[in-house]
């Protein structure tokens, strides 16, 4: 599979895709909005719905940055400096991300296939209904998997969950949270009056 590398975004459009605002969402969360649900969602691992990372992984991926370095004998390149990565309706900024290609059957990279992505530098994740946000993520487009580590959070509206390890497949939007899980629900109820 061929993942062609295209030109830069315009400025204008970069600053519009980088202003999404930070919602983060949790369909499977959505739904548990009572409090009573809220103890049974904290523990060390949690089963999440992510339906709005669910991608088509075979869609070209863009990606600009400030500079980029290539290695053509190790088969990797570096991008440096606000880094953007468009894929379908995903958006991944980070400071810098390291490609990593696939190897051929003789041995050499092959560059026209990419093995693996590792942002780093203030990573966020965005669509146009979820994001997250994490100190490293690492993008595997031929398995579909994204697994982002490092004080990770994850929100939809005003529920959230945060955690040390995200890993979602791409292509069932099936998801998983580890590492210390907490998670904030947001009921729709409101107290009214003027008491604490």
């Amino acid at each position: 599979m061929s993942t062609p590398i295209k030109a830069p975004i315009a400025a204008k459009e970069l600053e519009r895709d980088m202003a999404l605002p930070l919602r983060l969402t949790l369909a499977a969360l959505a739904l548990a909005t009572s409090l009573s649900a809220a103890p049974s969602v904290f523990g060390q691992g949690t089963n999440l719905t992510v339906s709005g990372l669910q991608q088509d992984t075979g869609a070209p991926v863009e990606v600009t940055a400030d500079s980029l370095r290539v290695d053509q004998v190790a088969g990797s390149a570096v991008f440096t400096g606000n880094v953007l990565i468009v894929q379908g309706t995903m958006r991944l900024a980070a400071g810098e991300v390291h490609v990593a290609y696939a190897k051929a059957a003789d041995g050499t990279a092959d560059t026209g296939t990419i093995d693996s992505m590792t942002a780093t530098g203030g990573v966020t994740l965005a669509t146009a209904t979820e994001a997250a946000e994490a100190t490293e993520a690492v993008y595997s487009p031929q398995s579909a998997q994204l697994v982002m580590t490092g004080d990770v959070l994850l929100t939809q509206g005003g529920n959230s969950v945060s955690g040390q390890t995200l890993t979602i497949d791409l292509n069932t939007g099936a998801g998983q949270m580890d590492g210390r899980v907490r998670t904030v629900l947001q009921t729709g109820s409101r107290p009214t009056g003027g008491g604490n």
